[in-house]
């Protein structure tokens, strides 16, 4: 299945090629198609995006700073409105469901797989311009969408079988794959603008970092089960 066929994503994607494959078709994915993942698994990574929530929002703050005109500063603060006023509410939300309150989200210490690509993240935005921030968020943005949809459109369990069809649900909905499809079109309008063309091997090194670095918080997840890690339950 092919997500995009045009524009400066798919060029990204398909110059990946196994690395993206490793991201999107990872274990801990297929795990949350066929409901198999273990659920402590998951309550491990559900803390740990909430810890990243943080760190996106920081990141959508560094690209107003980034921005080189009014429309750019607009989407900038509209990303961080969202995730500030909307999406870190979901998120609390949905880990209570989870059997995870806030003070236990808020006392979870960041994993290093969250914080090496947040970090990376951030240092791209830092070192480089606005296109090379979206490109390092790119993997997250839009490849939780192309993962998003392929799971939605073909659920191996059924709705009522799998405990994380709410999440497929979400990331394969309609709202989300807008998101999804709206950030492709703005690296390819940021790349328009900023000698994209010319620049595509340097960003084809920060998408792969970020696709990797993505892989590893997968892995994370099911690190955790391993290491005998787990994410503080309530009972209340």
């Amino acid at each position: 299945m092919t997500y995009f066929d045009d524009g400066l994503f798919s060029r990204l994607r398909a110059q990946s090629g196994d690395t993206w494959q490793a991201y999107t078709n990872h274990p801990f994915v297929e795990g949350l198609a066929d409901g198999s993942l273990p659920q402590a698994a998951f309550r491990h990574y559900l803390a740990q995006d909430y810890l990243f929530l943080i760190e996106f929002a920081r990141a959508w703050a560094l690209a107003g700073y980034k921005a080189e005109n009014l429309s750019e500063i607009k989407a900038a603060s509209d990303g961080l409105k969202a995730i500030v006023d909307v999406e870190m509410d979901l998120h609390v939300g949905y880990c209570a469901e989870w059997g995870i309150s806030q003070a236990a989200l808020e006392q979870t210490p960041p994993a290093p797989a969250m914080r090496n690509y947040t970090d990376y993240v951030m240092k791209c935005g830092e070192e480089g311009d606005l296109l090379d921030l979206h490109v390092a968020l790119s993997p997250c943005i839009i490849g939780y969408g192309e993962i998003g949809a392929r799971l939605f459109a073909a659920p191996n369990e059924g709705v009522a079988g799998n405990p994380y069809w709410p999440w497929i649900e979400m990331y394969g909905g309609a709202e989300y794959q807008a998101a999804a499809h709206a950030e492709a079109k703005t690296l390819d309008q940021l790349a328009a603008s900023r000698c994209g063309e010319a620049r595509f091997g340097s960003l084809a090194v920060i998408f792969n970092e970020a696709t990797r670095l993505e892989t590893e918080f997968w892995q994370m997840g099911i690190n955790a089960i391993d290491a005998g890690q787990e994410v503080r339950v309530s009972h209340a």
